[in-house]
C-alpha cells in the first residue's frame, strides 16, 4: 500500500507538471468557466425564471456542477494519449504499482477540479452571487463538489482507454456529458420543462447534485438532494471504477 500511495503521486504529480505546458488545458480550467457564467448570468439571465432566488444565485450551483463533470476531459485525453503514443508500455516496463497509472490521473483532477471550483465561485461572487449558509455548509458543498468530480473521472478514465485517439475522446466526452447536464436542474427550474423531459431532469444525478448544492449554499429545501447526491457519485465510482480498472488490466496485457 505504500508503494502504491507514493507511485500514485508521483503518476498526479507527472499529470499535473504538464498543466503549465499546455496553456490550452490549463484554458479549460480557468477562461472557458468564467466564459461560461458570464454569457449564461447575462444573456440569458434575465429570460429565465428562477422563483426564490436571484438568477445568478441559481446558476452558480449548476454551472460548478457542470464544470466539474467536464473536467474529467482531461482523464479522457490524457489516458488516450498516453495509450496511442505507447506510454503506457513504457510504464509497463518500469517498478511500479499498475493501479497507479489510473489513481494519479484520477487523483489530479482533485486538484484542476479545485482550480475550476474557485475560478467559478470568485467570479460568481464579483458578479452578485451571495452565499447563504453556515461555514460548515459551504465546506461541505467544496467537498460534495470534489466527491462529483473524482467520480466523473473514472467515467473520462473509461472512455479514453475505450476510444483510439484523444480527438474521439473528447467527442464521446461531450456527447456524453452535455445533454445529462443540459437536461437538468443547472440552468433553468425542471418544471419549466416538458413531460419526459421533467421525470428524466428530475431523476437526473446531476439535478441531484445541484439541487444538494443549492441546499448546502443557498439555504434551499433539501429534502433528499443530499444524500441522493452522495449515493450517485458512489454508484458511478463503484460502476466505472472496475470496469476502468478492467479495461486497463486488458489494455496493457498484451
Amino acid at each position: 500500500m505504500r508503494r502504491l500511495a507514493t507511485d500514485t503521486l508521483v503518476m498526479a504529480e507527472r499529470n499535473l507538471v504538464r498543466l503549465p505546458r499546455a496553456p490550452d488545458m490549463l484554458m479549460a480550467f480557468t477562461i472557458q468557466p468564467v466564459m461560461f457564467v458570464l454569457l449564461f448570468a447575462y444573456v440569458f439571465g434575465g429570460a429565465i425564471g428562477t422563483p426564490g432566488f436571484d438568477y445568478i444565485d441559481f446558476l452558480i450551483p449548476g454551472m460548478v456542477a457542470q464544470q466539474i463533470a467536464f473536467g474529467g476531459f482531461a482523464t479522457a485525453l490524457g489516458l488516450s494519449e498516453d495509450m496511442s503514443k505507447g506510454l503506457i508500455d513504457r510504464f509497463r516496463s518500469l517498478p511500479t504499482a499498475r493501479a497507479s497509472v489510473l489513481m494519479g490521473r484520477t487523483f489530479a483532477d482533485v486538484f484542476t477540479n479545485t482550480l475550476s471550483i474557485v475560478v467559478l465561485v470568485v467570479t460568481g461572487l464579483i458578479i452578485g452571487f451571495n452565499f447563504d449558509a453556515s461555514a460548515p455548509e459551504i465546506v461541505a458543498g467544496f467537498a460534495l463538489l470534489l466527491l462529483w468530480g473524482y467520480a466523473f473521472s473514472w467515467v473520462f478514465a473509461l472512455i479514453g482507454m475505450s476510444v483510439s485517439s484523444p480527438e474521439a475522446a473528447n467527442g464521446a466526452g461531450f456527447v456524453l456529458v452535455f445533454p445529462i447536464t443540459f437536461i437538468s436542474s443547472a440552468f433553468v427550474p425542471v418544471d419549466s420543462m416538458p413531460d419526459g423531459l421533467r421525470q428524466f431532469a428530475q431523476a437526473n444525478p446531476v439535478s441531484q447534485v445541484v439541487d444538494a448544492m443549492r441546499a448546502l449554499w443557498l439555504g434551499a429545501p433539501a429534502d433528499n438532494h443530499i444524500w441522493l447526491a452522495i449515493v450517485w457519485c458512489f454508484v458511478i465510482i463503484a460502476v466505472f471504477a472496475p470496469l476502468a480498472v478492467s479495461k486497463y488490466r486488458k489494455a496493457t496485457a498484451h
